[in-house]
């Protein structure tokens, strides 16, 4: 049998708009830390480990904190976004995907007779959320106020009707 050299291709790996499930997890895994230690007034883990000086990561911005909750008429996602302007927030659906994006622009100064100290900082987020098909896209609703979004995903008509309970029958 004869041996013919076959060429094989690689195609390139396929595009995705979901977001880094590790780069989401390692963010969650970061603030936990970083909300734990800060309440026994010890320096953030991340602070110890990063090379970068501790002064210049107090200023950092990281992803917000969400809640989710769900009631009979809607489903609501919290976002705390403390120091951001609502003109910097920006909220989509896509398909079966909501996307919450924003970026927060921090400067600092400070003066004094002996020195001048400025700083500017900006940082930027994106969340993706997986819908569920029960969500009514078309009445989405975003509110921000006192540096909270509040995202309501109404349900729809189908997914607000009563449940029906079924009796169980034992032989």
């Amino acid at each position: 049998m004869a041996e013919v050299p076959v060429e094989v291709k690689k195609a390139p790996p396929a595009q995705t708009t979901l977001p880094d499930v590790w780069q989401s997890f390692r963010g969650e895994m970061d603030r936990l830390f970083d909300r734990f230690g800060s309440g026994f007034g010890f320096p953030s883990l991340r602070r110890i480990f990063d090379i970068e000086p501790a002064w210049r990561t107090s200023f950092s911005f990281s992803t917000p904190a969400i809640d989710m909750s769900e009631d009979e008429k809607a489903y609501k996602i919290s976002a705390e976004l403390p120091g951001i302007d609502a003109k910097d927030i920006d909220v989509s659906v896509s398909g079966d995907m909501l996307v919450l994006k924003g970026e927060k622009r921090q400067e600092k100064e400070e003066k004094d007779k002996n020195y001048h100290f400025s700083e500017r900082s900006y940082g930027s987020f994106r969340r993706a959320f997986e819908l569920p098909g029960s969500v009514d896209r078309n009445r989405v609703a975003a509110d921000f106020s006192k540096g909270v979004l509040t995202i309501t995903l109404p349900k729809t008509a189908e997914a607000q009707q009563p449940v029906k309970k079924i009796e169980v029958k034992s032989s």
